[in-house]
């Protein structure tokens, strides 16, 4: 053996042994890798992977000692060392006989669960959700909900360890039912281990947590509004405050959108005082006032979700703004204010975006009162083509920034423009005449 000693892959600091130490070894190393090294010198049947500050150490354990010793002679004499993914590592016989995998927290039965729920959508999943499903089991003491690199997790506090044992078999990669699920979220799947805590702490009632032994338990600030009414919903979401303005943020912008096709989209609804256009975010969002909330309320339910133009362009994403009055200073191609008639216009800026293909508005319709049943009964109907036909083969092009302006009422008739939105007709309601495309010479 003198003739290895020299070689500095090596320490010969422990007497043999069936497990194996080893060094060096790259980031993340798998356990297929460390079986892969081992297997031409006997059978591998433990591995402890990922040990050590930096995590590049591991053991591996073989069947026998003989085939351990095996291996570290081979390597030994060998002028080629022990490499994995092309690196060094470096071996010696470890001072344990045999490797323990010590239980984690995950394995040992306790009172309090950790859930991790998976899919697209699980962050929509309300804590009230999770509530139903836990409490079939048994009381639930207290639930906190987070958000973390695995995904949205929560945990779940029962009374004893055997009420949580038996939430965790009947749950652990089951779905949460679809008829607790609102429509808007897809289907989330429940993924259950234990939790090294035994009592959580809950300081506030809110969307992200709750303690269900303590009645009174202050409300989190965040919960609370103006007025100091509870704002958490059934569904454990944050209530929105209506407002007259709405916060529109548009996404996949595919066309153009400009100030007047959001007015003839919204002022369907009712009449629009006032549209703000700005970017954030890397988006277009718009504020648009309505001179009361419940308009805005009906605009809000009827048009949220929904895509201006067919195939999934320009969709509107749709919430309640905390302003109440929008300052307009200027009328340009960015803002508006509708309720001062005849204001000059500011020429646009060109856009440093050049051409944008922007196809032809629909007309907006005049709202006379009364023709729009409550939110919760507004549809849109959809005409035999759907909510628009499909964009047109040559759509029209023009600076973005440089937009359509309306002309007078009765300038062209009204007609429905290609790729747009249709929006809600009813008979005797009034229409105005649909927007001109821009051209140079219309410029005042």
């Amino acid at each position: 053996m003198a003739s290895v000693s020299s070689q500095p892959q090596f320490r010969y600091t422990q007497p043999p042994s069936k497990v194996l130490h080893l060094r060096n070894l790259p980031w993340e190393c798998t356990e297929e890798e460390l079986i892969e090294l081992g297997k031409p010198f006997g059978k591998v049947v433990n591995t402890k992977c990922n040990v050590g500050a930096n995590r590049n150490q591991a053991f591996i354990e073989f069947a026998d000692l003989n085939q351990a010793i095996a291996m570290i002679s081979y390597y030994a004499s060998s002028s080629e060392p022990a490499q994995v993914r092309g690196k060094t590592v470096y071996l010696q016989y470890s001072n344990r006989q045999e490797i323990v995998n010590n239980k984690t927290a995950a394995d040992v039965a306790g009172n309090v669960l950790l859930v991790t729920i998976e899919g697209p959508d699980a962050r929509l999943v309300s804590i009230d959700v999770l509530h139903l499903v836990f409490s079939a089991f048994g009381f639930v003491h207290k639930i906190t909900t987070f958000e973390k690199t695995a995904g949205f997790q929560a945990l779940v506090q029962f009374s004893d360890a055997e009420t949580a044992t038996s939430a965790k078999n009947a749950l652990d990669g089951r779905s949460i039912p679809r008829y607790l699920l609102s429509d808007q979220v897809g289907p989330c799947t429940l993924r259950i281990t234990y939790s090294g805590h035994t009592d959580l702490s809950v300081k506030f009632q809110s969307h992200r947590s709750r303690d269900y032994t303590n009645p009174y338990l202050p409300v989190a600030p965040s919960a609370i509004d103006g007025s100091g009414q509870f704002t958490v919903g059934l569904d454990g979401k944050k209530l929105e405050p209506e407002s007259n303005v709405l916060l529109a943020s548009i996404e996949n912008m595919q066309y153009a959108v400009t100030l007047d096709v959001l007015h003839m989209v919204f002022s369907a609804f009712g009449p629009v005082q006032k549209i703000a256009m700005f970017d954030k975010n890397g988006g277009l969002q718009a504020l648009i006032q309505y001179p009361d909330v419940q308009t805005a309320v009906v605009a809000k339910e009827a048009l949220e979700g929904h895509c201006i133009y067919d195939g999934g362009f320009c969709k509107l994403h749709i919430s309640y703004s905390r302003h109440t009055d929008l300052s307009i200073k200027v009328n340009n191609d960015r803002s508006r204010d509708y309720t001062i008639p005849n204001v000059p216009m500011v020429a646009p800026q060109p856009s440093v975006l050049g051409q944008q293909p922007v196809p032809m508005m629909t007309s907006a319709h005049q709202y006379t009162g009364g023709q729009y049943a409550p939110p919760e009964q507004v549809t849109m109907p959809q005409p035999p083509q759907g909510w628009s036909s499909a964009p047109p083969t040559a759509p029209q092009s023009m600076p973005m920034g440089s937009h359509p302006f309306m002309p007078p009422p009765g300038s062209m008739p009204p007609q429905h423009g290609p790729g747009m939105m249709h929006l809600p007709s009813q008979g005797g309601m009034q229409q105005t005449s649909a927007a001109a495309p821009y051209h140079p010479d219309q410029r005042q």
